[in-house]
């Protein structure tokens, strides 16, 4: 490389930080922001692998025994921990078998509404329940649900029908639990998938509708494909999220009579951990449950790959 060159690309390196250094600066904030509050607290992981002490540094805490895996082998050896991880993917693989379709098919029906303003005050009908807390969720479910003073089982009896235990028996407790957190969410996921069929061409529409197909033959040919790519991105996220488990809604909507489902790992996390300030034991509950999720994410994002999407690693 000759003077000349090396002159003219030093000076379009020198143009190139002039017009973008504002974008790098803005850039820099969140950079330093996730650094600071999300790598940094990653350093205290190792007390996964540690004896936890208060007054030492992750640093200086004596390692665990069985080559550090002595929290890991006593979290697999408690039954609680056990009964919690058996619920969690239950309770998880409900809300994804039973939960992820819903959106996909309440988008379908709203774009099909002719009605514009009718379409919207559905719409945002559904997508409210999102901005409620699950303790108000909670305390509306035990108004309506309780099984003797519950407006539905007081019409249920007046009805000569017996009352249904939705909240004390294990079995009507899960149905319950799915369907609260499909009622909770349907909303605010089909905004994403309204936003994505808004980008369809609508001469595809035109196209298939001249070559005669129904109603349903354009949503199944022409919407579908159309939303394929953002459907596939939110399955992978929500296999990703297979273990993860949310605090709020298990232990706003629990009760002793139904421990044995209710008790998921975050609550596990919570006894034991906050309550019980078994630290080290908790923390290993935490790395387990984050490293089968990303081997989720990634398995999920590898199988979109190899069927010819574009996966989001």
């Amino acid at each position: 490389m000759d003077g000349t060159q090396r002159t003219i690309k030093l000076r379009r390196r020198e143009q190139y930080w002039r017009r973008y250094w504002s974008l790098y600066a803005m850039l820099s904030l969140p950079l330093v922001y996730f650094f600071i509050f999300r790598y940094i607290p990653m350093t205290y992981i190792q007390i996964a692998f540690k004896n936890y002490s208060i007054v030492r540094s992750p640093w200086e805490m004596p390692w665990a025994g069985n080559y550090g895996f002595e929290y890991f082998i006593k979290a697999f050896a408690n039954r609680d921990f056990l009964n919690a991880l058996r619920n969690t993917l239950m309770l998880n693989l409900l809300d994804l078998v039973m939960g992820f379709p819903a959106p996909i098919i309440l988008a379908l029906i709203l774009n099909e509404l002719p009605y514009k303003r009718f379409k919207r005050v559905t719409q945002t009908i559904a997508y409210m329940p999102h901005f409620l807390s699950w303790v108000i969720i909670a305390g509306m479910a035990l108004q309506l649900l309780a099984p003797t003073s519950g407006l539905i089982n007081i019409w249920l009896q007046k009805m000569g029908i017996q009352p249904i235990p939705f909240l004390n028996q294990p079995g009507h407790w899960v149905g319950t639990y799915v369907v609260l957190g499909i009622w909770q969410s349907v909303g605010w996921n089909t905004i994403i998938y309204l936003a994505a069929i808004t980008s369809i061409n609508p001469e595809l529409y035109e196209a298939a509708a001249i070559d005669g197909a129904g109603r349903l033959r354009r949503i199944w040919h022409v919407t579908l494909p159309g939303i394929r790519s953002t459907i596939i991105v939110l399955l992978i996220l929500s296999l990703g999220r297979i273990l993860g488990s949310d605090f709020d809604r298990p232990f706003a909507l629990r009760n002793p009579l139904v421990k044995d489902v209710s008790d998921v790992i975050s609550i596990f996390v919570y006894n034991y951990g906050v309550r019980g300030l078994q630290f080290s034991l908790t923390t290993a509950v935490g790395l387990f449950q984050s490293v089968v999720s990303v081997s989720f994410l990634l398995l999920a994002d590898k199988l979109a790959k190899k069927f010819g999407e574009r996966g989001i690693v």
